[in-house]
């Protein structure tokens, strides 16, 4: 829930007991918080859009607004609370670039290599060109030169690897976009191939750690590989962090935890989806991010799980769900909270403060429809 009475007077307390220490661990334990006006939104555009989004969307899980690095909303639907670990479906691709991009800047690895370099043993006997020219590249942008995308199981007994280099590559890699998983899962399998960790390994102590996100956990293939395209689980809070990371252009707490040419990169149009003007699913893709409309860019997952970042307006919204309607989720945002942001803070309105926090307070899930 949004910070009660109680927990603003202890966030205050603690700022005037030990200053020192709560700027030192504000950024690896949690975010900070404000109210909504301190950082030029009304208590009441969020009211509108909690409502809007209870009412619309079957069903929300978590919302989360962070404004200037403050928390300013946070609400979750009974029975989720703030320490739920949420599954994120394929907002972890996400992560998995991010470990792609500090494997390069550590030198284990570039863009440009071929896949091929990596799994030679996997490899057909005779790889087609187009497979030989598919680079990480490829893999990060989606555009690998599959027609679909090659499929895998839990309960199959070749590798996963294996399947996706015996899939036929029709097309050149780089010209053409088709929404890949598997592609994502080689990422996670090369990182793992050249750092001899998974990605959840390897990335506990770079991003994990750093950012004060505890126990998360990341489903494996088979052959014990962090799945990568899906499978990560973390807290609504964790998701902010994520965003608010890559928002401040991979710095967090002083410290350049992502190179910023990596965050322009991976957040810029790299490959062509479109167009579909209407749509936050045609705006062009990244490095395993989305572009969306606004000047936005986001990492999403099934159901409805999002973490979008408004450069324009120096905010972060996370949200969990599970809904077959993302992009209405997405319309919500843009109609309801994107008019709402102002440059210069507002007038603290206590009335609509207190009828925000008592909106929030009778939040659920909706019990399932019944069937016919």
């Amino acid at each position: 829930m949004i910070a009660s009475k109680n927990l603003l007077c202890a966030l205050i307390l603690a700022l005037i007991i030990c200053p020192n220490s709560w700027a030192q661990n504000s950024a690896t334990v949690a975010l900070p918080r404000s109210t909504p006006e301190a950082q030029g939104i009304s208590s009441a555009a969020i009211q509108a859009f909690i409502e809007a989004a209870d009412k619309e969307i079957n069903t929300m899980h978590s919302f989360m607004l962070v404004r200037h690095g403050q928390v300013i909303a946070e609400c979750w639907w009974q029975p989720q609370t703030a320490e739920t670990q949420h599954v994120l479906w394929s907002l972890s691709k996400s992560f998995t670039s991010t470990a792609v991009g500090l494997a390069v800047a550590e030198g284990k690895l570039s863009v440009e290599d071929p896949v091929l370099k990596f799994f030679p043993e996997l490899a057909p006997a005779e790889p087609s060109e187009n497979l030989k020219a598919m680079k990480v590249k490829d893999l990060l942008t989606m555009s690998t030169g599959h027609d679909k995308e090659p499929r895998a199981t839990a309960i199959q007994t070749e590798p996963w690897v294996k399947t996706f280099l015996a899939h036929p590559v029709v097309h050149k890699p780089g010209t053409k976009f088709v929404y890949n998983s598997q592609a994502t899962y080689m990422q996670s399998a090369i990182v793992q191939k050249v750092t001899g960790k998974t990605v959840l390994e390897y990335l506990q102590p770079r991003l994990f750690e750093p950012l004060g996100i505890k126990n998360p956990t990341w489903d494996k293939s088979p052959q014990g590989v962090s799945i990568g395209g899906w499978g990560l689980f973390i807290k609504t809070e964790d998701i902010a962090k994520f965003g608010q990371l890559y928002l401040q252009k991979g710095k967090w707490n002083g410290k350049q935890l992502i190179p910023q040419d990596w965050v322009e990169v991976a957040t810029s149009k790299q490959v062509e989806n479109g167009p579909k003007p209407n749509s936050d699913w045609g705006q062009g893709y990244g490095y395993q991010f989305w572009k969306s409309r606004y000047g936005a860019y986001r990492g999403d997952g099934k159901d409805g799980q999002f973490c979008i970042v408004l450069p324009e307006q120096d905010a972060v919204i996370a949200i969990t769900a599970n809904t077959g309607n993302m992009q209405a989720q997405l319309n919500l945002v843009w109609d309801k909270l994107l008019p709402a942001f102002k440059a210069q803070a507002l007038s603290e309105n206590k009335s609509d403060h207190e009828k925000l926090l008592q909106a929030l307070k009778s939040l659920k899930v909706r019990d399932p429809a019944p069937k016919k």
